[in-house]
């Protein structure tokens, strides 16, 4: 049996029995998930209705990730599915799908914001902040003081950076088209999913 999307065989509102009236149709088609998994990439081109094509990702290992507050995006390493609200086996089975949330590498994020505000991010308890002086001019001195004015970094998110992960969330649909690309947890969204984890 073929898996289909009709609704036919489904009982009517008040308990009682639809009749069948036709067989299945080939535009009621539906397809086995694709049960996205982290590895080395993986995808295979699916044709659809009308001769278009969706893009089924089996394995994938990297993505793009937008830090929002600071509108940086960056193409980062997914590590580790951590949480998913709809389905625990897919938790188990370290399914990506839209929505669930990753550990991805926070190496990129934190040079681009130690190079963006000449400030060093991500430091464990202890250790020393001795870092080389770079020569830089005075009128990047005067660039990097006057970001430095607004710079604001949640706490969770420095000791996320300490760990070298940090939490996103995917906002593509891997098995439709082919990518995992999320944003990056903070705030309030952050401080919800970490409820949430320390529950489970």
């Amino acid at each position: 049996m073929g898996i289909t999307r009709e609704g036919a065989h489904k009982r009517r509102a008040t308990g009682g029995r639809r009749a069948q009236f036709r067989k299945k149709r080939k535009f009621e088609l539906g397809r086995p998930a694709a049960m996205t998994k982290i590895g080395e990439k993986r995808i295979h081109s699916v044709r659809t209705m009308g001769g278009n094509t969706k893009f089924r990702a089996l394995r994938l290992d990297t993505g793009n990730f937008s830090w929002g507050s600071e509108v940086c995006t960056r193409k980062v390493r997914i590590l580790d599915v951590s949480y998913n609200a709809s389905n625990n086996e897919l938790l188990r089975t370290k399914t990506l799908v839209k929505n669930c949330v990753v550990l991805v590498d926070a190496t990129p994020f934190r040079q681009w914001y130690e190079t963006h505000y000449g400030v060093k991010i991500g430091m464990k308890k202890g250790s020393s902040k001795s870092d080389e002086a770079e020569a830089k001019s005075a009128r990047v001195k005067r660039k990097l003081a006057t970001r430095q004015k607004t710079r604001e970094l949640d706490s969770a998110l420095d000791s996320q950076f300490a760990s070298g992960r940090l939490f996103a969330k995917l906002t593509s649909r891997p098995g439709q088209c082919g990518r995992a690309d999320g944003q990056i947890l903070e705030g309030t969204e952050l401080a919800f999913y970490l409820k949430m984890m320390a529950k489970k």
